[in-house]
């Protein structure tokens, strides 16, 4: 329920008092005793439903232009009178002005926007950089990402240009702004004591946001939903907030660590999964709050706003096929290094297992191979550390024999409606090693 209190200007107490007993609503009035400008004051209780309704008929009367209107969210309200007023507006969304309301308090000042939001990127930097799941987890607490994505969406639906703006503004420039924090913080930390010598693409944490799939759409898409029936049924939640920072914000950490240590791979496929995010997020929740019957309160308005909302729905959509094409090519790429990695082992085990090269044993298997190499058609480097005793034979084809059972095992890669072709380059190194009996 919601208990509405409306200052009504000179002249206009009967206009208010009618459309109240039109639709059957009680009231209280008292006289206004302030500067004079308005003459009463009504209070009246209605469920969250009839408040647009009902704040319409008001404002057609004229009251608009000319007075307050303060809705309040209430505790309790006690009366029998209540259940036809309950059966009258039935639904589950709030107002419109309410909307407008929550969603201004969702996106803070830019100042302080920016302040949580770097915090909130170092603290998952350090938790990529210490694959520290609960680390990124309480990052997401203090992320304001949900306000912008959120008002973005309650603006353009609503023809408010201003607020969309500003939430596509903040959505952006606060991405920019955590991948450049993310690539200070990793050069700082790069190369000195605080953090040991690392290839951050072997890093768990930081491997889940270089290798996304389409599994990572429905994360977007699901947090747009959930940020979207937060606002529209008044029930804003942190934990939703959380949800739509995890799509954005390690992902956007991890784009900038691949700036700082160089590897563009790192860069292109987490940045990537940070643009599919985003887009999912806000088509979700604009197509939600068109779909909830928000429109703006002049009928022209709503015409434009139809309008744009439909042109900004089709180039969202336009925009995600585009980057889920490529989103499909990185995970592609992705099972393909996965698969050279795997075969390459097992194959190599198996060789030295059958006995083709007699006792010798091999050491480790290293592959050099990255998702940018399948991109860029490089040759997987595949390197092979084998022992051997002080008298042994070392056969001068080894290196071209693995190369060829290695070529005919993952020499092809079909990865859904991808077919890679693999080269490979072979590097034996011989270790001379002596066993104790």
């Amino acid at each position: 329920m919601r208990l509405v209190q409306v200052l009504i200007p000179e002249g206009r107490r009967s206009d208010v008092l009618s459309v109240l007993d039109e639709e059957g609503i009680d009231y209280a009035v008292w006289e206004e005793t302030g500067r004079g400008d308005f003459e009463a004051l009504v209070s009246f209780p209605v469920p969250e439903t009839g408040v647009e309704p009902v704040l319409d008929q008001l404002y057609a009367a004229g009251i608009k232009e000319d007075s307050y209107t303060i809705v309040m969210s209430t505790e309790t309200v006690v009366s029998e009178k209540l259940g036809s007023l309950k059966e009258r507006y039935s639904g589950y969304r709030i107002s419109r002005d309410e909307l407008i309301a929550r969603s201004e308090d969702l996106a803070p000042a830019a100042s302080t926007f920016f302040i949580f939001l770097i915090v909130s990127t170092l603290i998952a930097t350090t938790g990529l950089l210490l694959d520290s799941a609960a680390t990124i987890i309480g990052a997401m607490v203090i992320a304001p990402l949900m306000g912008p994505a959120i008002s973005a969406s309650v603006g353009a639906v609503l023809a408010d240009r201003e607020m969309t703006s500003r939430g596509v503004t903040l959505q952006v420039t606060g991405l920019l702004a955590a991948i450049a924090a993310a690539a200070v913080f990793g050069l700082f930390l790069k190369d000195t004591v605080f953090l040991p010598p690392v290839d951050i693409r072997t890093i768990p944490q930081v491997l889940e946001r270089t290798s996304p799939n389409f599994l990572s759409l429905f994360l977007a898409l699901g947090s747009g939903i959930a940020g979207a029936v937060s606002i529209i049924r008044g029930t804003g939640s942190a934990l939703v907030g959380v949800a739509i920072a995890v799509a954005l914000i390690p992902p956007a950490a991890t784009a900038g660590l691949g700036l700082a240590w160089g590897y563009s791979g790192v860069v292109l496929t987490a940045g990537v999964l940070v643009l599919v995010n985003l887009l999912a997020i806000n088509l979700s929740a604009l197509i939600l709050l068109w779909i909830a019957g928000y429109r703006p309160e002049e009928s022209e308005q709503a015409t434009q706003a139809r309008r744009a909302v439909r042109i900004r729905i089709a180039t969202i959509a336009l925009s995600l096929v585009f980057l889920s094409i490529v989103l499909g090519t990185i995970s592609a790429a992705s099972f393909a290094v996965g698969s050279v990695e795997t075969d390459a082992n097992n194959e190599i085990e198996a060789m030295f297992d059958s006995g083709q090269f007699g006792d010798m044993e091999v050491e480790s298997v290293s592959v050099d191979y990255d998702i940018d190499d399948v991109l860029l058609n490089d040759p997987a480097e595949v390197t092979v550390i084998v022992t051997h005793g002080p008298n042994e034979q070392l056969p001068p084809d080894m290196a071209q024999r693995i190369d060829n059972r290695l070529t005919q095992s993952t020499g092809q890669v079909s990865a859904g409606p991808f077919h890679i072709d693999q080269d490979i380059v072979v590097d034996v190194v011989f270790v001379r090693g002596q066993t104790t009996r």
